[in-house]
């Protein structure tokens, strides 16, 4: 039952209509209007989360959603031609916002930013 299904992310966001804008136009996502005034978000195909309006809306203290690159440097220069602004966390990041992971212990090149709620999201370099 659970096993054999596709399993996706949920958050809210307090404007919708801001959201859908920053992942649709900004992102490049496919957005889809869902029920009750929700989105979809796919990649890939595939559903990646529900984003719904909640008025009392509490941005995520910690990444909601993590967009796997090929090349780290590249993905966070076409961020910032989007005009999104990198996360800068003193002595994990270096001057372009990127945590570089140079161990297995330390995890992988990761740069973090937000959307319009205030919510984390990261790309980050596996290989």
């Amino acid at each position: 039952m659970i096993k054999d299904s596709h399993a996706f992310s949920g958050f809210s966001v307090n404007d919708i209509a801001a959201a859908k804008m920053f992942y649709a136009d900004t992102l490049g996502l496919t957005v889809e209007e869902a029920m009750m005034g929700n989105l979809t978000l796919h990649l890939g195909g595939e559903t990646i989360a529900l984003v719904y309006p909640k008025p009392d809306h509490q941005p995520a203290t910690f990444t909601i959603l993590n967009f796997p690159v090929d090349n780290i440097d590249e993905a966070v220069a076409e961020l910032r031609q989007k005009g999104i602004e990198l996360e800068h966390y003193d002595g994990l990041t270096d001057e372009a916002g990127i945590a570089r992971g140079l161990s297995v212990q330390r995890g992988p090149d990761i740069a973090w930013f937000k959307d319009p709620a205030g919510n984390i999201l990261s790309v980050l370099q596996l290989s």
